[in-house]
């Protein structure tokens, strides 16, 4: 409770290590995660300090793991994670593990390097069988198609294509024609046969035939989809230019013989190589799929071994050097109430280097702001995120978490009052409560979803709340609940035909025919839900709680100042700011909240009040408060009283004096006391340096620098008129809470209507099936609209009436968290900052 109200009084410490000692002393204070070291060294270049070569090996090695984790992703061979957390290896253990990951690395470049070379000579093969096949079929076409049209064939089977390709012009022999075969990718082929057109000029002819099959490439492993071509062309000259063409375009050619008989007996060859680089590759793939997974087993032992000697090595460049290279000097912030604990480890390290000189922790003195630091636990841990991501607190300055865990669900579940939407999201916040190991051990990643686990306590208490508020409105997915019975009568022994034609209903409580005098035992009434006058009532209801709820939050967080100034000591704050500000805020907006309960009890209707008290004489509040503060009243009708009490007008002219009085005094004694305890201190530090032969000032270089009383002033000022304005605006602000109510209440009455009435308004057969379909509709809409949207906004507006309505009358929010060394996010998979 100490560490949660208030952070944990820190100690900066002064740390001796021996050079032998020093690596194993670091590791055991890493383990603990309770001391955060300070740099040195600030001026020194990363590149020249002691341990840098160190830090590099260790870079060395996590790059050679990142490639092993990379390559076994790729296989899909699993990461095996027991949980194990291994100590922090000993200097001399980092030739072992460089040798290690140093022959997993080449082993498994070769086999890739090998595995590449195979799939490179695969792959070419395979395209040169593709152009052995298409350039067959094409000559075998052309065969048949050259036999009909020609009275003349060459009758040897084994006599050049080529030569009968194209008949003999008249008075001429016949044409003699070239080709080249070869693969290219397949959205290269229109670009491809435009530029053999405009190159050539129309003077070759060109065939393709599209690869069915996609083939691998050989470096990424993806899919590539490639093209079979013969090209046919008449000439040496044409010929270099088809060549040229094709290299520019990324075409692969492929040497292609001219006779049937050559053909197969290459395509033969062809097939057997095939097989042959099947077979070792298969083998070369189970080779690599070994390697990966025997590294596998130890991959997340070897991740955390070398990122905890990186940390080592990383803290050990911020120590200072003794003049003799023996001892390394630190110094380090403790909490401490932790002391005892890192004499402990400290020993405990020392005992483990073997070394006889025992390190030595001193307490220094020192001017220097100490960091924060909370104790959180899985439940404080999400409200404290909360806190933080407004502002880390000042040292030992209240911490507003611990009222947050209550505040922060009720004002969410003021705005998101319905039991209906509170129970969704009490299901699914208390499935992540009850699963959350197995949850954490499943390693779940996604920002969405790490924000939503981690605050898993904080969506367990708005839905506990929502669920509270919305038995108070009775408000269960727009509908009510008659549990208790309600107090209204409305038209006994009416008939069903009557409730038919029945219009619209509007409750008075001054009918004694309607009410019983009897309010509702728990929460509103269920008759409300159906009243034309359900949102007057309401609205009037929830508007005048929004303020009363405001006042309390403010003056509760006005309360917590005090705290603060007692703590530092800082009589001037209480005597000057913090009675004025409640004196101020009591005054005005505290007696508003007052006239709200008065008019609640003394107005009404029945006979039990009497004729001015009757609820048409009931004043408005609001104008009440406004006349208050213009010194203005108005006109009343007989028999209905000007003032509320007896003595209203004396009291409210002595609480705007009161309001008045606090302002000055808010603005000018604070500054003026604190210019002359300043002025005084400075004299005193003088008259110190002048008897001990110093120049003035030198010995306390923070109190040298002195504020000038016009900026001490203008900084009183501006917080006097932020706090004068800010009670009316934020006062205002919590209206928020009426409105997103009346909002959300209001909408999910709609969706009801426009959507699930039109379900149940069904009564044909088919309406179940109907009703089925509209109800899923409906829960979508309800869980996307109802539940996300509206609770992400309610949240929104919850967290800005905590950030700024309430932690601004107390919380500065001015200092820096504390940062340990720790090896708890290495185990937990996460990057140590540097």
């Amino acid at each position: 409770m100490g560490s949660i109200f208030r952070s944990e009084g820190m100690t900066l410490c002064q740390l001796f290590l021996s050079s032998e000692a020093a690596y194993n002393c670091i590791s055991e204070l890493g383990e603990i995660g309770l001391v955060q070291f300070r740099d040195l060294n600030p001026d020194v270049n990363a590149f020249q300090r002691k341990f840098v070569h160190e830090v590099r090996r260790c870079d060395e090695m996590e790059r050679k793991l990142r490639y092993l984790e990379k390559e076994m992703l790729k296989d899909d061979v699993q990461v095996l994670d027991n949980g194990e957390n291994p100590e922090a290896p000993q200097p001399r253990e980092m030739i072992d593990l460089e040798a290690t990951f140093e022959k997993l690395e080449n082993e498994l470049r070769e086999v890739n390097a090998n595995a590449e070379t195979l799939k490179r000579n695969s792959l070419e093969l395979t395209e040169l069988k593709h152009v052995l096949h298409t350039t067959q079929l094409f000559f075998e076409e052309q065969e048949a198609h050259s036999s009909l049209h020609l009275e003349q064939r060459d009758s040897e089977p084994n006599s050049s294509i080529t030569q009968n390709l194209l008949p003999a012009e008249e008075g001429k022999g016949p044409v003699q024609l070239g080709f080249i075969a070869g693969v290219i990718n397949r959205e290269r082929m229109p670009m491809f046969e435009r530029m053999l057109w405009r190159v050539c000029r129309g003077n070759v002819f060109v065939r393709q035939s599209e690869i069915t099959q996609p083939l691998e490439d050989p470096v990424t492993g993806g899919a590539v989809h490639k093209t079979v071509f013969i090209i046919f062309f008449q000439g040496e000259q044409l010929k270099t230019k088809v060549k040229k063409i094709c290299e520019g375009c990324r075409a692969t050619m492929y040497p292609c013989p001219e006779t049937n008989q050559e053909r197969k007996e290459m395509g033969q060859g062809v097939k057997g190589r095939l097989d042959d680089l099947s077979t070792v590759l298969n083998q070369t793939t189970d080779h690599r799929h070994r390697v990966l997974a025997a590294a596998a087993k130890h991959l997340r032992t070897w991740f955390i071994k070398v990122k905890k000697i990186k940390a080592i090595y990383h803290t050990l460049n911020m120590l200072n050097l003794d003049v003799t290279n023996k001892c390394l000097i630190a110094e380090c912030w403790i909490p401490n109430a932790d002391l005892g604990l890192i004499q402990g480890a400290l020993s405990k390290g020392t005992e483990k280097s073997g070394s006889s000189v025992q390190p030595i922790l001193n307490r220094m003195q020192t001017n220097m702001k100490p960091p924060t630091f909370h104790r959180t636990n899985k439940f404080t841990a999400g409200f404290q995120s909360l806190i933080d991501a407004y502002g880390v607190a000042s040292y030992r300055e209240v911490n507003p978490a611990l009222y947050t865990t209550t505040t922060f669900p009720f004002l969410f579940a003021v705005m998101f009052g319905d039991a209906g939407h509170g129970l969704i999201m009490l299901t699914f916040s208390a499935w992540m409560v009850l699963r959350e190991k197995a949850l954490i051990a499943a390693k779940m990643s996604g920002e969405i979803w790490n924000i939503f686990f981690g605050g898993r306590y904080i969506i367990l208490l708005m839905s506990l709340f929502s669920i509270y508020t919305g038995i108070i409105y009775n408000d269960v997915f727009s509908k009510s609940f008659n549990v208790f019975g309600s107090s209204w009568h409305i038209r006994h022994n009416a008939t069903v035909e009557d409730l038919k034609d029945w219009g619209e209903l509007t409750l008075n409580p001054g009918s004694h025919e309607e009410y019983t005098g009897k309010p509702y035992p728990f929460g509103f009434d269920p008759m409300w839900q159906i009243a034309v006058n359900k949102i007057a009532f309401q609205n009037s209801y929830k508007m005048k709680i929004s303020i009363i709820i405001g006042v309390i939050h403010m003056i509760f967080g006005i309360m917590l100042s005090v705290f603060n100034h007692v703590f530092f000591r800082n009589i001037v704050s209480i005597v000057f700011e913090f009675i004025p500000q409640m004196i101020f805020l009591i005054s005005l907006f505290g007696y508003l909240c007052i006239l709200v309960f008065h008019k609640w009890i003394h107005y009404g209707c029945g006979p039990t009040f009497d004729v001015a008290n009757q609820e048409r004489c009931a004043p408005s509040v609001l104008i009440t408060f406004i006349n208050m503060v213009l010194f203005k009243t108005d006109k009343v009708e007989h028999p209905c009283k000007l003032w509320m009490y007896p003595g209203q007008n004396i009291v409210q002219l002595v609480l705007i004096a009161l309001g008045l009085i606090c302002v000055p005094i808010m603005l000018f004694p604070k500054p003026i006391i604190t210019h002359f305890q300043r002025k005084k201190r400075r004299q005193a530090l003088q008259i110190v340096a002048c008897t001990t032969g110093e120049e003035a000032g030198v010995s306390n270089a923070h109190e040298s620098e002195e504020d000038e009383f016009s900026e001490i002033m203008i900084e009183q000022g501006i917080h006097t008129i932020e706090f004068v304005l800010g009670s009316v605006s934020h006062t205002a602000s919590y209206l928020r809470l009426w409105a997103l109510s009346l909002a959300h209440a209001q909408l999910s009455e709609v969706l009801w209507n426009m959507v699930m009435k039109i379900g149940l308004a069904q009564s044909s057969p088919l309406g179940s099936i109907m009703l089925y379909l509209i109800f899923a509709v409906w829960a979508v809409l309800t869980t996307s609209i109802l539940v996300l949207m509206e609770g992400l906004s309610a949240f929104l507006h919850t967290l800005r009436l905590h950030w700024v309505e309430f932690q601004s009358k107390f919380y500065k929010g001015e200092g820096y968290a504390f940062a340990p060394l720790t090896f708890k996010h290495i185990i937990s998979q996460k990057e140590e900052e540097a």
